[in-house]
């Protein structure tokens, strides 16, 4: 049986259509089409067209009711973009289409990120230093373990309705703290809460990066799964926050646990001696250990540390 298309349908349809072709003369190559059935795009944007050294992918969909009652759900992908500065970017997104609300915004999105990072660029020494400092030079993927292929990852677009929800009356989930685990002055720490919407990931997130200590690590690993009942599918995503490969590895772990409706963040803070595969063992030894003493999954083999002590 064929959808019902609306008038109000019609219209929205019709904008998106007119908005991506304008969108497309502007930007030319910047601008992507990944799946133009499920409207989903991305751009690259840059600080500097004739030196692009700090850039960000902007991956956008676009639901069925945009632009007139919802907004596009977004994804920023930007190696260099960390908590408090993803939490800022997000937060000015988010005050664009509050106060264009009903309106085409995606070019205002656009150049507000490109303004951003015109921002961070003159605000910086050297753009290339931000990378350096975040990542602890761990490039070497070398241990015998296979990492998930994770790069296609991307939202899912029968889940969309969960980024629609506007739910301001949500609570902050409870979050856990685990024992830390340290290595060559390496520290590794968990924290979990127990989530069911994307808007409760972000609302983590936040209240994580108010404990200056948290703001202040090397790395805040995170991945989640959050179980969609209706759709009998799973709405999942991680982050590696400089540490490449380790957010992918993370969400992996709870794949194979067969966990839902939680997240898991783990923190390192670098002491300056590389610890090559090691540090990924840690990460997901830290995970699995909060894991099974918030009761996600059932201990098989023994771990080297109870999660239950709150962070200092």
């Amino acid at each position: 049986m064929a959808d019902i298309i609306t008038p109000g349908d019609d219209e929205d349809l019709q904008t998106q259509i007119e908005e991506v072709e304008a969108l497309s003369s502007i930007y030319g190559d910047e601008w992507c089409v990944i799946d133009e059935a499920s409207r989903i795009f991305c751009i690259k944007i840059s600080a500097d067209l004739e030196e692009p050294k700090l850039t960000a992918c902007l991956q956008i969909i676009l639901p069925p009711d945009y632009p007139s009652a919802a907004p596009p759900i977004y994804q920023i992908n930007a190696v260099w973009l960390r908590g408090p500065e993803r939490a800022k970017l997000a937060n000015s997104l988010e005050d664009i289409y509050v106060e264009h609300a009903g309106e085409s915004i995606l070019y205002l999105w656009v150049e507000k990120v490109r303004d951003f990072l015109v921002e961070k660029s003159q605000n910086s020494e050297t753009v290339e230093e931000p990378e350096k400092v975040n990542m602890t030079a761990e490039k070497d993927v070398d241990d015998d373990e296979d990492i998930p292929d994770l790069s296609s990852l991307r939202l899912n677009t029968e889940n969309v309705h969960l980024f629609l929800e506007q739910a301001n009356d949500e609570e902050l989930p409870p979050i856990k703290h685990g024992n830390p685990i340290t290595d060559r002055r390496s520290t590794f720490q968990p924290h979990l809460a127990p989530v069911v919407t994307p808007r409760q990931v972000k609302m983590v997130l936040e209240k994580l990066y108010e404990n200056k200590k948290i703001a202040s690590a090397t790395h805040n690993i995170y991945a989640y799964r959050i179980y969609c009942e209706d759709k009998h599918s799973f709405l999942q995503d991680c982050e590696d926050d400089g540490e490449t490969a380790a957010g992918g590895r993370l969400l992996h772990l709870l794949q194979i646990l067969d966990v839902r409706n939680v997240m898991v963040v783990v923190s390192r803070w670098f002491g300056g001696i590389l610890l090559g595969p090691d540090r990924f063992k840690h990460i997901n030894n830290c995970a699995r250990n909060i894991l099974v003493e918030e009761g996600y999954t059932a201990s098989t083999v023994p771990f080297a540390s109870r999660c239950t002590s709150p962070i200092t």
